[in-house]
């Protein structure tokens, strides 16, 4: 039996050049075998982005004010991948499966009320084994500041609040699904027991993910009484943060000795172009009073301008030899 898949991933502004360029089909080289180039003209957005993920953000902030403070640390974005295997896109056929991606692009805009200005991008891939979407949004959550006053506000944590939230999503969307009248079977939460894991690697943006994996199992959270097991990674913490000083330190001094540097050699750079300058003026203004002479001698003493130029060229040369 195939089942119904939705799987979330949260991004930091970091990140997001590399969803980007995979999900919209920017990069020239894929290390995803499964991805075929040429099946690439069979891809299709439900709502296109004409801009980087970055600059869309950017972009939607300012129009609807977004509140929300935001840093590095931040997940500025969500990516929902949507699919099922490949045998159900099979039985289905083709116009059955654009309508099980519309209808779950529909699912997501009105998910948590979230509202269909705040998708980015939704991007159907129908280049690899398995269709699936990826749908990019901003975590906007809908409240009330202190006065009162209606305000969206972008807040990962609350747009997935609490341990059940992506159990809530898979039972929502599930039943989304049998509504529209798919036959499809729920998605199981635990350990993707109804999917193979290389499967899921490639649907789910390997490429870019496995760069955050080490960082992402090395920061987790260890929810943990035992003293000695928080006394430890203490410790680790502490000597990963000196490490990174002194790593910070480092490429800071690097920079400033390289900006010192640049700045010297922009100011002598400006001062050769002002000799440099002032030696073609000078340069042009001796020709002159050279080609002057010239006139004169001709026509004082009736020589031939040209026998005149030819004997002081050949006297200096003379010179010249000597000298060296």
């Amino acid at each position: 039996m195939s089942y119904a898949i939705i799987r979330n991933e949260n991004y930091k502004m970091g990140q997001l050049p590399y969803i980007y360029r995979h999900n919209e089909r920017k990069n020239t080289n894929y290390s995803n075998r499964d991805i075929i180039k040429e099946n690439g003209i069979k891809n299709y957005s439900i709502k296109n982005v004409n801009t980087s993920y970055q600059k869309a953000f950017n972009n939607i902030k300012e129009k609807y004010k977004l509140k929300g403070q935001i840093k590095k640390v931040s997940n500025v974005m969500c990516e929902l991948i949507i699919t099922s295997d490949k045998e159900f896109f099979q039985r289905i056929g083709e116009e059955e499966t654009k309508r099980y991606f519309q209808k779950a692009y529909e699912f997501v805009a009105g998910y948590q009320n979230l509202g269909e200005e705040f998708i980015v991008s939704a991007k159907v891939h129908m280049d690899e084994s398995t269709p699936h979407m990826h749908i990019v949004f901003i975590p906007v959550v809908h409240k009330k500041d202190k006065n009162g006053n209606d305000i969206n506000k972008i807040a990962c944590s609350e747009f997935w609040k609490g341990k059940e939230s992506y159990r809530i999503l898979q039972d929502k969307f599930y039943q989304n699904v049998i509504d529209n009248g798919f036959e499809l079977e729920r998605g199981k939460t635990k350990d993707n027991e109804h999917i193979k894991i290389e499967q899921l690697k490639k649907i789910t943006n390997y490429e870019m993910q496995t760069i955050f994996e080490n960082t992402k199992q090395e920061e987790q959270e260890n929810v943990t009484n035992d003293i000695e097991v928080i006394r430890k990674d203490y410790k680790r913490l502490i000597n990963k943060c000196n490490m990174l000083n002194k790593r910070y330190t480092k490429v800071k001094n690097i920079i400033e000795s390289s900006l010192s540097e640049v700045e010297y050699l922009q100011e002598k750079n400006i001062e050769l172009q002002k000799e440099n300058a002032d030696l073609k003026s000078k340069n042009s203004k001796m020709r002159k009073y050279i080609d002057t002479v010239f006139e004169y001698v001709n026509l004082m003493f009736d020589f031939p301008k040209e026998e005149f130029k030819r004997l002081v060229n050949l006297f200096f040369d003379k010179i010249y030899h000597k000298e060296r």
